[in-house]
């Protein structure tokens, strides 16, 4: 018998690291092939980790809550000698380490802060701390660097000192995430919002009228695949909008796809999930994806495919009420609709005032790639859509 080392695989779609969610595995126990080790959260989807052998699980290297790289090992199972013989690796995946009962377990040596004596869970606080922990002198055995010594250099308060009226949550799974990603946005994309309103009177009525014939079809039609419908034609006018930035080859890549992320509430936080090919769908088929995708965002049951390949966001705030917000833009995109509530405010429509149903719409965008009017000229053709019945019945039918 020999122990086989196995490392976090590439899950693939460029996701670098993994927070171990739940062991599902514990030392001891004997596993099959393809048995589920381990629940991996990355990019807001859980991912379960299946054995590459059979065998039995000797040694879990990192503890739940701990976040891994790619490549990284995080468990060794004990296999028969003759079970190691080459096999063709899966497509981008990581090759695992073979190694003898008496040799020592192989650690990834990818820069300075890895070459330090630290625990998996003292790093996370390092960069929780924003501290570069190679700076950070070990007073530990052999050097290791310890909590109090990152504490220490980020001039953090010790547990100790904590006060008995507050509560500590820790910062993980989606909150991290969403706090990694809106973090990012905010250091990179210089966002601006442009705001106007529209008299969706007209659009109220043509969801009345095809409410029943989505019912038929065992869908609720709500506003969104409308929207949906009027965002899709602006972004073919305006291709810029539907871009990211390519920063390494300064490059703005105008996207072919219509692939429109909608932000879902959840309780682990906001997830926002991937309609694919919004051009090629009617109101039906998008309001039934959108109900799909929403069971799988409130379970907890989305796919990285789910949550990949967007090239514009809607998000909609008009269940929960306010005047306006400023979205933040769903990185690396270019710009993020917020779509706000339908109330009835009095407007003047040929001299007279009228009691219309109004909605706000906020577009924010990234300056580095779109201008100001260019912004408001898209927005104005989104306006015109939903409030013109006829040219959003064309786009419907």
């Amino acid at each position: 018998m020999v122990e086989y080392e196995f490392k976090l695989p590439d899950i693939g779609e460029g996701v670098a690291e993994g927070e171990i969610l739940k062991w599902l595995v514990k030392e001891g126990d004997t596993v099959k092939e393809d048995d589920s080790l381990v629940e991996v959260m990355t990019d807001k989807v859980n991912v379960q980790i299946p054995s590459p052998r059979n065998g039995k699980v000797t040694r879990t290297l990192v503890k739940e809550g701990d976040v891994v790289k790619v490549g990284q090992s995080i468990l060794v199972i004990e296999v028969a000698g003759d079970s190691l013989q080459p096999q063709a690796p899966p497509p981008q995946t990581h090759q695992t380490e073979m190694r003898t009962p008496d040799a020592p377990l192989q650690t990834m040596q990818s820069g300075a802060s890895d070459k330090v004596l630290a625990t998996p869970s003292t790093r996370r606080l390092a960069r929780e701390l924003g501290l570069d922990i190679a700076l950070v002198r070990g007073t530990g055995p052999s050097g290791r660097v310890t909590d109090e010594d990152v504490r220490k250099a980020g001039q953090a308060p010790s547990t100790q000192s904590q006060s008995f009226n507050e509560e500590r949550v820790p910062l993980r799974g989606v909150r991290k995430a969403i706090a990694e990603r809106m973090a990012r946005s905010s250091r990179t994309v210089a966002r601006v919002t442009h705001v106007d309103e529209a008299d969706v009177t007209e659009l109220v009525l043509l969801r009345e009228a095809f409410r029943g014939s989505a019912e038929k079809r065992g869908v609720k039609l709500t506003f969104l695949p409308l929207i949906i419908k009027a965002v899709v034609p602006a972004l073919k006018e305006f291709p810029y909008v539907n871009s990211s930035l390519d920063e390494e080859s300064s490059e703005i890549v105008l996207k072919k796809d219509y692939n429109l992320g909608v932000a879902a509430d959840t309780e682990q936080g906001l997830l926002v999930p991937v309609v694919k090919s919004a051009d090629r769908k009617d109101i039906f088929e998008l309001s039934s994806e959108i109900e799909r995708l929403a069971g799988k965002a409130r379970s907890g049951e989305l796919s990285l495919d789910d949550v990949h390949g967007s090239t514009f966001t809607i998000t909609n705030l008009g269940s929960v009420g306010g005047l306006f917000a400023t979205p933040i833009v769903n990185y690396p995109e270019v710009a993020i609709l917020g779509v706000h509530k339908i109330e009835k405010r009095p407007v003047i429509r040929d001299g007279k005032v009228e009691a219309r149903d109004m909605m706000y719409l906020s577009l924010s965008f990234d300056h580095r790639v779109v201008d100001g009017a260019y912004a408001a000229r898209f927005l104005n053709r989104v306006i015109e859509t939903v409030e013109d019945p006829k040219r959003l019945l064309s786009e419907i039918l």
